[in-house]
């Protein structure tokens, strides 16, 4: 199983992320993340989740390049009709608190995996962010172009966007892209903390707090979405992407290695 879930409480479960090599987002991965996502939606206690990666150097590395147009479909419930951005959204009006502590390299997909949750904390030595896409001739399709602008800010987003640089967590945080890094010994002590002190008040009024921040705040509309996940998929088609992905599928990406550990110098 990808996703094994620690029941710490009735209110209160860990959610353990392990695709190994290094974590890809993959159909597997997808489906396995909806059948989970089912899990926590069924929990009519559930108050506080967090997601953690059991590999220390990938929190999710970023989407599967070879296998990406066999993405399963959405549930449709939201509006949504491919599944990762049906998942992100239900994240995003879930009446749980969502919160992901992150270790390792969230790339691509795996930095918009994290743009969905409530809150984002890091390990200042292991955590690394980037928005790759630029690199392999595209941009990003699982929500980047939506919701990390809401974080950062316009500017922010467009350098990360635009650079395809890996990120440290001290200038993700400054940037707003995470909510806070702290000293890799101090992480869990404080997730640990912020879950228990969430799980300890009243759920009404927490799904009452996302729904109205949800009405207030703007979130990335549905069509937005579904377009640029439409126009990122053509990307991928263009004689300029099929070529950098295979170059760098033949160096060694999706394989725990230094092209994986160091993408951004690869790109």
């Amino acid at each position: 199983m990808i996703f094994t879930i620690d029941k710490v409480s009735a209110s209160y479960w860990k959610v353990f992320i392990n695709n190994p090599p290094v974590n890809i987002f993959d159909p597997k991965f997808s489906v396995q993340l909806r059948e989970t996502m089912e899990e926590l939606e069924g929990n009519g206690n559930l108050k506080v989740v967090v997601f953690e990666s059991a590999n220390p150097d990938f929190y999710v590395a970023h989407a599967e390049l070879i296998d990406i147009f066999e993405f399963p479909k959405g549930t449709g419930e939201t509006g949504l009709s491919i599944s990762w951005p049906d998942i992100a959204k239900r994240l995003e009006q879930a009446p749980f608190v969502s919160i992901a502590s992150i270790r390792g390299r969230a790339r691509g997909l795996g930095s918009e995996f994290i743009q969905a949750f409530d809150m984002r904390f890091a390990s200042k030595e292991k955590a690394f962010f980037s928005q790759p896409e630029i690199g392999i001739g595209s941009f990003p399709g699982g929500g980047g172009l939506e919701r990390l602008h809401l974080l950062t800010g316009k500017a922010r987003a467009l350098e990360i966007i635009l650079s395809g640089n890996d990120y440290d967590a001290e200038t993700a945080a400054a940037y707003g892209w995470i909510n806070r890094a702290f000293e890799d010994d101090k992480l869990d002590a404080f997730v640990e903390n912020l879950a228990r002190r969430i799980a300890s008040f009243d759920k009404k009024i927490i799904a009452t707090i996302k729904s109205i921040m949800n009405e207030r705040v703007v979130i990335p509309k549905n069509e937005h979405i579904m377009e640029t996940q439409h126009r990122f998929f053509a990307s991928l088609t263009e004689p300029e992407a099929t070529t950098r992905i295979k170059n760098l599928l033949d160096q060694g990406l999706q394989t725990y290695g230094d092209v994986e550990l160091n993408l951004g110098k690869y790109l």
